[in-house]
């Protein structure tokens, strides 16, 4: 009996190290991408009123009365007032030229408020610039494009990216004579690339703006399982 259960001990320390060892798949790995390109649906204009006075005070209400005037136009421009807010507002001195060994002195102040507006429909770019430019604002530093429904687009574009993988994975299979199964991972890189153009104040109303195309990327790695294939 003792001789029968060492037996039946030794064989189980023998069968339990095999089932530890069990070797992992064998695997193909690439690389999948795809890319959009789509004309933006999106624009944002940065800009804003600059005043100089005297005195602060006299800076920052000149500044005000004519801000106001700009805001107003844009409501009335049919621009939602959602759609533009206040992204930067300063107050600073102006000093004169230091002479050697002078002291600097104030000889005024310069207010600043900047506003970004957000516009929903590209082709009225150029009448929100007018706009603007019309209505007081003389400090007009860039203008960006983007586009609104990116998510949708990058859906589109994970699975175009998958399916290039795949065709990859399935060239490497033929070319070793292997069956490519199923994905045992998959993880994504890249994304959205926006296009962003800059343009200089006072050129700016009259130039022609080029919106360009917005690039979406997405890459992704999959290791395939491989098998070899039945004779």
């Amino acid at each position: 009996m003792i001789r029968h259960s060492l037996a039946a001990l030794a064989v189980i320390c023998m069968v339990a190290p095999a089932q530890a060892q069990t070797s992992e798949p064998a695997t193909i790995s690439v690389n999948g991408e795809a890319t959009i390109s789509v004309p933006p649906d999106l624009a944002q204009i940065d800009g804003g009123v600059t005043t100089t006075a005297k005195t602060a005070r006299e800076a920052s209400e000149a500044n005000n009365k004519t801000m106001g005037v700009v805001l107003l136009a844009l409501k009335n421009a049919g621009i939602a007032e959602k759609d533009f807010q206040t992204s930067r507002l300063s107050l600073q001195p102006e000093t004169s030229t230091r002479t050697s060994g002078g002291p600097t002195q104030i000889i005024g102040y310069r207010a600043s408020n900047r506003v970004t507006v957000t516009i929903r429909d590209t082709g009225k770019l150029a009448n929100v610039i007018d706009t603007l430019v019309g209505n007081g604002a003389n400090d007009i530093s860039g203008i960006s494009f983007s586009v609104s429904n990116t998510s949708k687009l990058l859906d589109e574009a994970r699975v175009e990216a998958l399916a290039d993988a795949r065709r990859k994975a399935e060239i490497y299979a033929r070319a070793a004579g292997v069956t490519l199964g199923a994905p045992l991972s998959i993880s994504e890189s890249g994304g959205a690339v926006p296009i962003t153009y800059r343009r200089a104040a006072a050129p700016m109303a009259a130039a022609p703006i080029a919106q360009g195309e917005e690039t979406l990327r997405i890459g992704v790695a999959v290791s395939y399982e491989i098998k070899p294939k039945a004779q």
